[in-house]
C-alpha cells in the first residue's frame, strides 16, 4: 500500500493533480498508469481514494471518489529538541518521531547547542516521507529554530517538562503523563540544559523529568519521550 500527499486537497475537490516532478515519478519510476487506484491525503487527517484518469511525465490527474477522516492522535505531544551536532542523528528523531507520534516540533537553540543552524526545508521533507511510509494522514507541524528562552516565554503548557541530566529532584516522565492531554517535552544537546535554562523552564511551569537510570544521547532521549507518550496513551 502506497500513500501520496497533496497538501492542497481539501474534502470538496473531485480532482487532485500532482506535481511536475511528483508525476514524473509516478510515471517514470512507479509505473503507474490510467485506471490505477492511488491514495493520497493532504496531511490533515484526510484520505482521498481516487483513480488515474490522465498520467505522462508532465502531469498526472486522479478523479477523486471516497474520502475518510482517520483521527488524529488521542493527545497532543509537542517535542522542542535541540538540534544534534551529526545532523543525520536529529533527522532520524525527525523520523522515528512521526512514525511514533507527534503533533509538533520545534528545533531549539541552547547555551550548550553545536548546531545552531538546520535546513527546515529538508527537515520538512523527511517528516513528509516518514508521514507516508508509516501511513499516517497528519503531518507534524515543524516550527523554525528557535532560542529555548524565546519558546520558553512564548510557550507555556498545562503539561510541560524539562529532561535533564543534572543532579536534582527529577520524577520519572512516565508517572506525570495525563492521557489525552496537551504535552510538551523539552530536550537539551549533547552537553544537556545549562542550570540558568533549566531554572528558567521551572520558573516557568515547566516540570524537571528523568526518562530512566541512563544517560542517553540527544535524539535517543527524544524518542525515549515520544515512546513514553504514546505508551501513556495506549
Amino acid at each position: 500500500m502506497q500513500l501520496f500527499y497533496i497538501p492542497s486537497l481539501t474534502t470538496s475537490d473531485s480532482k487532485a493533480v500532482f506535481s511536475k516532478e511528483e508525476s514524473r515519478h509516478l510515471y517514470k519510476v512507479l509505473r503507474k498508469k490510467l485506471g490505477d487506484d492511488l491514495l493520497i491525503t493532504n496531511g490533515k487527517g484526510s484520505l482521498f481514494s481516487g483513480v488515474i484518469e490522465s498520467i505522462g511525465s508532465h502531469i498526472c490527474e486522479v478523479a477523486l471518489g471516497k474520502v475518510t477522516h482517520r483521527p488524529s492522535l488521542p493527545y497532543k505531544l509537542h517535542m522542542a529538541v535541540a538540534p544534534t551536532k551529526m545532523n543525520d542523528r536529529f533527522e532520524w528523531f525527525l523520523e522515528k518521531a512521526t512514525e511514533i507520534g507527534v503533533t509538533e516540533i520545534t528545533p531549539i537553540v541552547c547555551n550548550h547547542s553545536e548546531r545552531k543552524t538546520i535546513k527546515l526545508e529538508r527537515y520538512q521533507k523527511i517528516l513528509v516521507a516518514a508521514m507516508k511510509q508509516s501511513l499516517r494522514t497528519t503531518l507534524p507541524l515543524l516550527h523554525p529554530l528557535t532560542p529555548m528562552e524565546d519558546f520558553i516565554s512564548n510557550h507555556i503548557p498545562s503539561n510541560g517538562f524539562i529532561a535533564h541530566c543534572q543532579q536534582t529532584p527529577k520524577n520519572t516522565f512516565l508517572t506525570l503523563i495525563k492521557p489525552k492531554s496537551d504535552t510538551t517535552l523539552l530536550i537539551g544537546p549533547e552537553g544537556d540544559f545549562s542550570n540558568n535554562e533549566i531554572e528558567m523552564a521551572m520558573r516557568n511551569h515547566y516540570k524537571p523529568v528523568t526518562l530512566g537510570n541512563m544517560r542517553l544521547r540527544t535524539e535517543t532521549a527524544a524518542i525515549v519521550g515520544c515512546h513514553t507518550v504514546a505508551l501513556a496513551n495506549s
